[in-house]
């Protein structure tokens, strides 16, 4: 008979391609994680995987078996979370993933509220880029994500929170006073840095400037905004910077903020689950909190002002 831990141990294999670390993830031993998966080979008859010294790859009918297994083993979590959240309210393990570009400004204030109301709950949290988030979403590893909306994935449901609007970081030394907003057309594309590839604040902005931007002779491409923000102090350039972001991440006198006019881009932050998770009036709450805290936010006095 199939069991979930044979399908728990094909999926652990599916992610690291390797006895030993799977193994280790399933927190068994590796002779243990290898004959569930040949009992489970020869209960369907097929070959799942390709045996390789230090490596380890899914045939194609393996792939397929993983996938619908991912499925199963996502629809016996919510079972069991439809069991134990019954009438509870945001009690229990919640396993939220956020995007790297939301998580250090949003959480610190999230966290300590949903601790003081909710004291029974245990956030487990997963920083990462958006592609990786909704995998692991849709799969059951995580329960519930924030990110930027929109996004393609049917077994998913979302709801938007709130409207982030992009600001122009400009080397302060750079900036001229203004009697109106910029538009995408007073972006120097040559000068534009972005976060490096699989960040979503890169996509969007290079869709709003309508272009993409030519490499630069430096290639600047960066893993975090902090980093960013530096190369702008330094004069290396100027980027677009999430609204939330800028309390935090515009300290520097040497950075000057200038606001677009409207329609102002930006970016529209939501929720989002698995369509058959039983936790929806958790994520509806956890929604409540965050448009909460966001709509009392007040504008913070930027470094070196913003037009």
């Amino acid at each position: 008979m199939l069991t979930l831990r044979q399908l728990r141990y094909l999926e652990a294999l599916a992610e690291h391609r390797h006895f030993g670390r799977a193994a280790d993830a399933c927190a068994v031993t590796q002779p243990a994680l290898s004959m569930q998966i040949r009992d489970l080979e020869k209960l369907l008859g097929v070959a799942l995987v390709e045996r390789r010294h230090g490596d380890v790859v899914l045939t194609e009918i393996g792939k397929e078996v993983a996938r619908r297994g991912a499925q199963m083993l996502a629809a016996s979590r919510d079972l069991i979370d439809t069991a134990r959240h019954r009438g509870r309210l945001l009690t229990g393990p919640l396993s939220l993933g956020v995007i790297p570009t939301i998580a250090p400004y949003l959480l610190p204030k999230i966290l300590p509220v949903l601790q003081r109301r909710y004291p029974d709950l245990r956030i487990e949290l997963r920083e990462t880029q958006t592609d990786v988030l909704l995998e692991e979403l849709t799969r059951g590893a995580l329960d519930v994500v924030m990110l930027a909306l929109p996004f393609e994935e049917p077994e998913l449901e979302s709801v938007s929170l709130f409207e982030d609007p992009f600001l122009l970081a400009v080397p302060a030394a750079d900036a001229q006073p203004r009697a109106a907003r910029i538009t995408s057309a007073d972006i120097d594309l040559d000068r534009l840095i972005l976060l490096e590839e699989g960040h979503c604040l890169r996509d969007q902005a290079l869709a709003f400037c309508g272009q993409r931007r030519r490499d630069s002779a430096m290639g600047l491409g960066a893993t975090s905004l902090a980093t960013v923000m530096q190369m702008v102090a330094n004069g290396y350039g100027v980027t677009l910077v999430p609204q939330i972001a800028a309390d935090v991440e515009v300290r520097d006198r040497r950075v000057r903020l200038l606001r677009f006019a409207e329609p102002q881009p930006g970016r529209a932050i939501g929720l989002a689950w698995r369509r058959t998770s039983p936790r929806k009036d958790d994520f509806a709450a956890l929604g409540r909190i965050v448009g909460d805290i966001v709509g009392r936010a007040s504008p913070a006095v930027r470094p070196g002002g913003t037009e």
